[in-house]
């Protein structure tokens, strides 16, 4: 199972709320079959803990550490929000959310890392009118 495919990928998306966003979010991890239902809770007590928001408008929504058993298969979700949505006073215009089997996590977020801290490539996502401009961003992982 691919950790990221174009079906994984929703572009124009545009939430009205934080929770909302991370809703769609883990929705799409949901019903690709990545989580069970309740990783989604998960994912919001995660953002309740602490923010997801990692600076150049991209948040990385994922669940708590107790929520490994939710967790089929190691999957990422992207939702692009061109216009924006606030997290706590700070705009988020891509959430990719992560769900990692084992430890997997850390290498899935070591190398997002990697391409979101060049400024150029998070220009891309936001601009984006193509799942495939996302999916090459992200080979790397894939």
């Amino acid at each position: 199972m691919s950790i990221l495919t174009k079906e994984n990928i929703v572009l124009g998306a545009a939430p009205a709320t934080k929770e909302e966003a991370i809703e769609q979010t883990g929705s799409i991890l949901v019903e690709k079959g990545y989580v069970s239902p309740g990783y989604i809770e998960k994912m919001k007590e995660r953002e309740a803990l602490t923010s997801t928001y990692m600076g150049n408008f991209v948040a990385i929504p994922h669940g708590t550490e107790d929520s490994k058993k939710e967790v089929k298969h190691s999957g990422i979700s992207i939702v692009q929000v061109p216009e924006g949505v606030d997290f706590d006073g700070n705009e988020v215009k891509v959430l990719i959310g992560i769900a990692g089997k084992d430890n997997e996590h850390l290498e899935i977020l070591s190398q997002i890392a990697i391409v979101c801290s060049e400024e150029e490539n998070i220009e891309k996502m936001v601009s984006a009118s193509s799942p495939e401009e996302l999916l090459s961003l992200f080979e790397e992982i894939v």
